[in-house]
Order: structure tokens, then sequence, then C-alpha cells
């Protein structure tokens, strides 16, 4: 696939072009590990350019997920827990984290009676805005068709398919 060009600056007529090459969402853990049934994740979208530069697109964005407690009998009490509650990492695959983090980016489920064209097109048209503001110049219809890669950080992992018993260091 080429790379798609656009306008470097506020409009197309100037001289300098852009090319931008792809979307790319960074996941990271967010914080420090301190419970194994709870996982704070984040996640930042960006366009990648064909000069190597990387250009902010949402930042901020994130996730959290937690285990319940079980327990042993049909009515919970304070003696009646299961202490063998797995670790959440152990239950959660690269490819869960990845489909979460392209829903975590974007676009939003509809809501409010709008449909989800028009969400779809409102996503897109804020983040040609977000990069016409850093002075890059894009069609939302074409930022749409841009592949979208998903990187996941080595700390996170390392973390991903730990067995319950794995040590994990933050």
């Amino acid at each position: 696939m080429l790379p798609l060009l656009v306008g470097s600056g506020p409009s197309c007529e100037d001289e300098h072009m852009a090319a931008v090459a792809r979307l790319v969402t960074l996941v990271d853990v967010d914080g420090d590990v301190v419970d194994a049934r709870s996982m704070s994740v984040s996640a930042r979208h960006e366009v990648a350019l064909v000069d190597g530069r990387r250009l902010v697109l949402l930042d901020g964005r994130g996730w959290g997920s937690s285990l319940g407690r079980s327990w042993v009998d049909e009515v919970p009490d304070g003696d009646s827990w299961r202490e063998d509650v797995p670790n959440i990492w152990a239950v959660t695959s690269v490819e869960d984290i990845e489909e979460t983090a392209r829903v975590v980016v974007g676009p939003d489920e509809p809501f409010d009676g709008r449909s989800q064209e028009d969400m779809e097109a409102d996503h897109w048209a804020y983040l040609a805005e977000v990069l016409r503001q850093q002075g890059v110049v894009v069609d939302a219809r074409e930022l749409e068709r841009l592949p979208h890669d998903i990187v996941l950080s080595e700390r996170l992992l390392a973390r991903v398919g730990r067995d319950p018993g794995d040590a994990v260091s933050p």
C-alpha cells in the first residue's frame, strides 16, 4: 500500500508534503502492579509519518480490569473466600489487549440517537483536525483507511499469559 501524501502546514497548497503511513496505538502497563487480580493499561494513539516522525492523536486513554473474588460455599462470608483467584495477567491474552486498545481509541459507540456512521465520521474528522493543528492536513476519509498497528510495551508483554504463581516485577 502506498503512503498517503498530505499537505504539511496550514493548507494543502504548501510545497512541503508529508506522507502519513499508518496509525499506531502504543499500549503499556499503567502504574505499578500491586494486586494480581487487577490491571490498569494506558494507550496513546499516534500517526506515523513516512519520514519517521510520529504525531500524537489521542493521549491519556486506557482501561482497567479486575477479577472478582469467589467463595467456597454458596453464601460469601469472611471465612469462605477462596484465595486461589487467578492472576488477571494469566487470563488476559495479547489478542484481548489489542482488541480493547482498538476500541479505546475509537470511534465510540453511538449514543443519543446517533448512528454508527455519524460516530465514525465525527471521530475521523476530529483526528484530522488534531493533525491539522499540528501542521499536517489530511482528509478524514483517507485517515480512516490507514493501517492501524497496536504496539505492546515490553513491560506489558512480560506480564501477559503468566501463570498465577509466576512472579511479576513492576
